[in-house]
């Protein structure tokens, strides 16, 4: 414990350099404008500034896009109670109480409990994060075959908690780890799938497949939809929440904060899966159920607490195995590679100045969030009535100038605006953008460790199964597999005793 107290003080002098702390403090800004701005969310946020950190130091380009990420789910609630719509998908739930809160005059309360209890949770989440670190000297013994099981476990994860079907799932995955097989063979050397292509013999970059999939298709859905908003009119005040506020949000904060952490270290588990699991425990546990949905201050309190504490549990999995468990931290990771850093267990030992760090960032921007959230609430207001017709072309222009820069290239323009019009063509068929993301990130890492651990088993597969914790990760990974093809095939027979004229 003394150990972990001493690397966070030595983080803290990392932390409050004046470099890095500019960069906490624009990462945290621009993440709370783009939680305001709706439609963005926090992959499309990062993936548009990501070339601006190309020029900074690994250290102050983390926190930078750390920052960011966190403050996303800061700035989302403000849209969700004010707008009825939420600034990115984890404040969906929000806006089922907090905008009724705003509609019963009592806005300012919903934005103090939400900016408060972001605040509680961040910190808890933190000290979770803190409390996981010797989790990256347990991570030292892995070996090929371990990583292999824990990367195809988090690939399932991510395709069994798709928004849309499972089938939709695999296919967004397979394509991304076709997508990431493109470039020289890692141990031969040879071409693949370059089509004589001379830009396709260094693969694909991430950062334009990015900016496609989520920058230009959200700006394609969005031009399209018809839906206008209107901020509620109403008079902000009385932003601290009154004793009986605290009372009774208390047990929601900590249980969201709670089990937001928990969700967020899972592979797959994201800070909207956090918040619909938090509002569905204040519900059920509830003595009066019945007034969530009409105003209840634990409806927002929950759901923007448990989305914070995700966000911590979400760098676990990075920070401790080198494995992105959703897409956002599959930016992060494309981001520690390109400042020539691999995350992972080696990150603690080899770089301990990043690891600690940016976690005392963390610290730093929370405190930030809380003074900017509040005080810049008016500002945040006059944001969300920037017309669409100024809003849109500037992102585009975002992204061409961000893709351009990556490599002083053309052809990663093109390759970001062929992603941008795949990303609007999935999403108009009900598909995900962010199991194609993840398995293109993890291809790499997946593909290595597959012919590893076949090459020290001289091409025995049963040296996945002979390793405990690749054995465990594998087994549970089939059994979700399965368990999700049992709704299609009960609907199959249903259909077909209907067709056979029996039973339905």
């Amino acid at each position: 414990m003394l150990d972990i107290f001493n690397s966070l003080l030595n983080g803290f002098s990392v932390a409050l350099q004046p470099a890095n702390l500019l960069s906490c403090f624009l990462g945290v800004l621009l993440g709370t404008l783009i939680g305001v701005l709706p439609g963005i969310g926090p992959v499309g946020g990062m993936a548009l500034l990501f070339p601006v950190t190309f020029g900074m130091s690994p250290t102050s380009a983390i926190i930078m896009l750390a920052g960011i990420f966190y403050g996303t789910q800061y700035g989302g609630s403000t849209t969700s109670i004010l707008v009825n719509i939420p600034g990115e998908a984890a404040s969906v739930v929000t806006c089922l109480d907090g905008y009724q809160m705003a509609k019963q005059g009592r806005a300012g309360p919903a934005l103090g409990i939400a900016a408060f209890g972001s605040f509680i949770a961040g910190t808890v989440g933190l000290v979770g994060l803190m409390a996981a670190s010797p989790l990256a000297k347990f991570a030292l013994r892995f070996g090929p075959p371990e990583y292999f099981g824990l990367i195809f476990l988090g690939l399932t994860f991510v395709i069994y908690l798709s928004h849309g079907s499972v089938i939709k799932g695999i296919i967004m995955g397979a394509f991304g780890l076709i997508l990431s097989t493109i470039g020289l063979d890692p141990i031969l050397g040879l071409p693949r799938m370059t089509f004589e292509v001379l830009q396709l013999s260094d693969g694909i970059n991430l950062v334009p497949i990015a900016m496609g999939l989520f920058g230009i298709s959200e700006v394609l859905v969005n031009i399209e939809s018809v839906a206008t908003s209107e901020i509620l009119k109403t008079k902000i005040k009385n932003l601290f929440p009154t004793m009986s506020d605290w009372m009774q949000s208390k047990g929601a904060i900590l249980r969201g904060s709670v089990l937001g952490f928990f969700v967020g270290i899972l592979p797959g588990g994201t800070s909207v899966i956090a918040s619909f699991l938090s509002y569905s425990l204040e519900k059920r546990i509830s003595k009066n159920p019945e007034k969530f949905g009409k105003g209840a201050i634990e409806g927002v309190a929950a759901p923007e607490s448990a989305n914070n504490s995700a966000t911590a549990g979400n760098f676990i999995p990075l920070f401790t195995l080198g494995i992105p468990s959703n897409s956002v931290m599959a930016i992060l990771f494309a981001a520690f590679l390109i400042h020539g850093i691999q995350p992972g267990p080696f990150l603690l030992k080899d770089h301990p100045d990043i690891f600690w760090g940016v976690i005392s960032s963390m610290y730093v921007g929370n405190v930030m969030l809380l003074m900017l959230n509040l005080p810049l609430l008016p500002i945040w207001v006059k944001v969300l009535e920037v017309p669409p017709r100024i809003l849109f072309p500037l992102i585009l222009l975002f992204c061409l100038i961000g893709s351009y820069s990556l490599n002083n290239n053309a052809f990663d323009v093109v390759v970001m605006i062929i992603s941008g019009m795949l990303g609007y063509l999935v999403r108009k068929f009900g598909y995900e953008g962010a199991p194609l993301l993840l398995a293109f990130v993890l291809g790499p890492t997946f593909e290595r460790n597959l012919r590893h651990s076949l090459a020290l088993s001289g091409g025995n597969f049963l040296i996945f199964f002979t390793r405990p914790i690749s054995a465990v990760c594998i087994i549970i990974a089939i059994m979700f597999f399965v368990t999700s093809f049992i709704p299609f095939i009960t609907k199959g027979k249903k259909k077909f005793a209907y067709l056979t004229g029996g039973d339905e």
